[in-house]
């Protein structure tokens, strides 16, 4: 008996012990293509705002170690992707941080609506949606220790 009491409040420490992960840190992101590392992303909060700067750029032998993002419009056309800001004053509603316009996809160009949480059951799991009206791509970060 006594150990089944132990058990019970072992579990329930457990379970009701908050993890103090937020999305706050470095992400790696994943090719939706080829499920190859593409970039790491460091997401920080500044007045209550997420916002997020690729600091590393995967590249294969032979890619631009360093490349310019060619399809960027007005202030960020042909500026260096490494140190760009890709994500853009989200805000937080609940567990899950959004905004118009809040994240640019570098390949293209273009700015997404976008909405961010971390994945229930995985805090080290971000999921990153951007999307325009009803259509829409989820994509999965890992946390980078």
């Amino acid at each position: 008996m006594k150990m089944l009491i132990v058990g019970i409040i072992s579990m329930m420490l457990f379970v009701s012990t908050p993890t103090n992960k937020t999305v706050v840190g470095k992400w790696k992101t994943i090719d939706d293509e080829t499920h190859q590392p593409k970039s790491v992303v460091n997401l920080v909060i500044k007045n209550d705002k997420l916002y997020g700067n690729i600091i590393k750029l995967y590249r294969k032998k032979g890619e631009d170690l360093d490349p310019l993002c060619t399809k960027c419009t007005g202030s960020l056309n042909n500026k260096k992707i490494i140190g760009m800001q890709i994500v853009n004053g989200l805000t937080k509603d609940d567990n899950e941080w959004e905004g118009d316009n809040g994240i640019l996809d570098p390949n293209n160009g273009k700015y997404y609506d976008c909405k961010i949480w971390l994945d229930p059951s995985n805090p080290d799991i971000l999921n990153v949606r951007g999307y325009i009206g009803f259509i829409y791509r989820t994509q999965t970060w890992h946390r980078v220790e």
